[in-house]
């Protein structure tokens, strides 16, 4: 995957595929046996991007959401929203967790905390 401001590829074993992000019209998840992210752009090109690579390389997905958040506001991205709400919770949940532990912040299980006893 690789990506710049306002567009998105993939390359395949025998194409690449790229979308522009800013002119997102659909985004939403696939129905295979593995997750994947499905972009669709005004121009009817589409790439497939599993969610694994974006929460391994968070300026790819910084790239994506900023050109899906200036599709919003085109008013071209009519279905997709909450797929991209999703993604970027996962994101978050799935990058904040390895940063707290490397941190050495443990999260406390709920009811425990200080004075409190587990």
């Amino acid at each position: 995957m690789t990506a710049g401001e306002g567009w998105l590829a993939s390359r395949g074993l025998l194409r690449r595929r790229r979308v522009r992000t800013d002119c997102l019209v659909g985004v939403r998840w696939s129905d295979g046996v593995s997750l994947r992210l499905v972009l669709r752009d005004l121009d009817g090109a589409r790439v497939e991007v599993d969610p694994r690579v974006l929460i391994a390389n968070p300026r790819l997905w910084h790239l994506l959401d900023a050109g899906a958040r200036s599709s919003l506001g085109r008013g071209t991205l009519l279905c997709g929203a909450t797929a991209l709400r999703q993604l970027s919770e996962r994101i978050d949940r799935e990058t904040a967790h390895p940063r707290s532990t490397r941190a050495g912040i443990r999260r406390r299980p709920e009811g425990v905390g200080p004075g409190r006893r587990p």
